[in-house]
C-alpha cells in the first residue's frame, strides 16, 4: 500500500502500464498553446476536465435544449444530461479498448458547449445570420469557447486546454473539410472517434425514451425496429411480469449495452485488421471506431425512424419555429444596437453571434420579452 499521495508521474506510469500503445498517453501530449507548470497530482487531461467542468459554458448546458424547447416535466434530457450520458458511454468504450478515459471525458464534456439556445433550431438561425460573416457551426463554436471566450486567467485567453482536446473538438462530428483548421491536421485519435460514436448511441436511445415519455412515439411503432424488438424480447424473457415503464427502461438499457459491445468489438477488429501499433498509425488509417456491418444498418434504421417520427413531429417543429423567431429578432436588434454585454473589440456580427449562442433558453426568452415589451 502506498504511503503518499499519487503524483502526476504515478498517474502517467499507471497509464503506461494499462493503455494500449496506440492510445493517447498524457505524458506524450503535444501540450498547451500557453506553457504552464504541470499539475503535481493530475495528468494534463485530468486538469483539462476540471477546467471544463468549472467553466460558465458548461454550467449553462443545464438550461439548453436537447430536443424539446418547451415542455412540462423534469425528466426530459437537457444538453447537460445528454453530455453526461455521452461521457458515461465514451469512458466505458475507452476502458474496454484500453484507450484514454480522461481524454474521452474531456472531449465529451466539451463537445456541445457551442450549442446555442433551442438546440438545432437555434443553430439554423445563427448559421443563416452568419452566412456572409464567417458562418456558425456548434462544433467550431465549442472550440472558440474554450480557446477564446472563457476567461480563466490574465495570462491567456480561454481555458488553455491540451492540444488533443482542442483538436478532438474541432474534428467532433466528422470534422469540416471546408474549414482550413480542419485540414491543417491529420485524422483524430481513437478517443475522439469514440466520443462521436458515443454521442450517436446516447442521443438515439435517449430520444426514443423522451419521445415515448412525451407521447410522440408509441411502443407499437418502435416494435417494428429490429434492435428494439430484439431487446424487448430479451427483457420479457427475463422478467415475466413487468410494468410498461420499467420494460421501456430495461429495453433501452439493453440496446445501449448491445451497441457498446458491438462498437468495441468492431473497433478492435479494425485495429487488428489495419495493423495499428501506434498513435501515428491511427492518424493514417480510415475511421476505426464503427459498428459492425451487421449492426450498422439496424442502428441506421433507428435513426431514420426518429427523424421521421420524432424530430419532424409537429409538437417538436412548431415550438422550434417560434423559438427561431426569438433568436432572429434578438440578432437583428443587437446588430442595430449592441447591448453592453457584447465585446466592443470584436467584429459586430461575431460578437452578437457569440453573445446569443452563449445564452440559455430561459435567458434568450427573457431578453426577447424585455426587447419587445420596452
Amino acid at each position: 500500500m502506498g504511503t503518499s499521495l499519487a503524483s502526476r508521474e504515478d498517474l502517467e506510469a499507471l497509464e503506461a502500464s494499462w493503455l494500449a500503445a496506440y492510445a493517447c498517453h498524457a505524458v506524450h501530449s503535444r501540450g498547451r498553446v500557453y506553457p504552464e507548470t504541470p499539475s503535481e497530482n493530475r495528468s494534463c487531461f485530468q486538469r483539462d476536465r476540471d477546467r471544463i467542468i468549472h467553466s460558465r459554458a458548461f454550467r449553462r448546458l443545464k438550461h439548453k435544449t436537447q430536443v424539446f424547447v418547451s415542455v412540462e416535466g423534469d425528466h426530459y434530457r437537457t444538453r447537460l444530461t445528454h453530455t453526461l450520458e455521452v461521457v458515461h458511454i465514451s469512458r466505458h468504450l475507452a476502458r474496454l479498448l484500453r484507450l484514454n478515459e480522461d481524454l474521452c471525458e474531456c472531449i465529451a464534456l466539451a463537445h456541445d458547449l457551442g450549442h446555442p439556445p433551442f438546440g438545432h433550431a437555434g443553430e439554423t438561425v445563427l448559421a443563416l445570420k452568419m452566412k456572409d460573416h464567417g458562418g456558425f457551426e456548434h462544433n467550431l463554436q465549442s472550440k472558440r469557447i474554450i480557446e477564446t471566450l472563457e476567461k480563466r486567467s490574465p495570462l491567456y485567453p480561454g481555458l488553455n486546454l491540451s492540444f488533443e482536446v482542442r483538436h478532438g473538438l474541432l474534428k467532433h462530428g466528422g470534422g469540416r473539410s471546408d474549414h482550413p483548421q480542419a485540414e491543417a491536421e491529420p485524422r483524430v485519435p481513437l478517443e475522439s472517434q469514440l466520443v462521436d460514436l458515443s454521442d450517436e448511441i446516447a442521443y438515439t436511445n435517449h430520444d426514443m425514451d423522451d419521445g415515448l415519455r412525451a407521447g410522440l412515439l408509441d411502443l407499437g411503432a418502435l416494435a417494428q425496429l429490429t434492435l428494439w424488438k430484439q431487446s424487448t424480447t430479451v427483457v420479457r424473457a427475463e422478467y415475466q411480469t413487468i410494468d410498461t415503464a420499467t420494460q421501456v427502461h430495461l429495453t433501452i438499457s439493453h440496446m445501449i449495452g448491445v451497441l457498446v459491445r458491438d462498437a468495441a468489438a468492431a473497433t478492435l477488429k479494425n485495429i487488428q485488421c489495419c495493423g495499428i501499433q501506434t498513435g501515428h498509425d491511427v492518424y493514417k488509417a480510415p475511421t476505426l471506431a464503427v459498428f459492425s456491418e451487421s449492426l450498422a444498418p439496424l442502428f441506421l434504421e433507428c435513426k431514420h425512424f426518429l427523424k421521421k417520427n420524432f424530430y419532424q413531429h409537429p409538437r417538436v417543429q412548431e415550438p422550434n419555429q417560434e423559438k427561431q423567431k426569438i433568436l432572429a429578432t434578438l440578432f437583428d436588434a443587437y446588430i442595430r444596437k449592441r447591448p453592453d454585454a457584447i465585446d466592443a473589440n470584436t467584429d459586430c456580427y461575431r460578437a452578437v453571434c457569440d453573445y446569443i449562442s452563449g445564452m440559455t433558453d430561459t435567458f434568450a426568452e427573457k431578453c426577447f420579452d424585455k426587447l419587445t415589451n420596452d
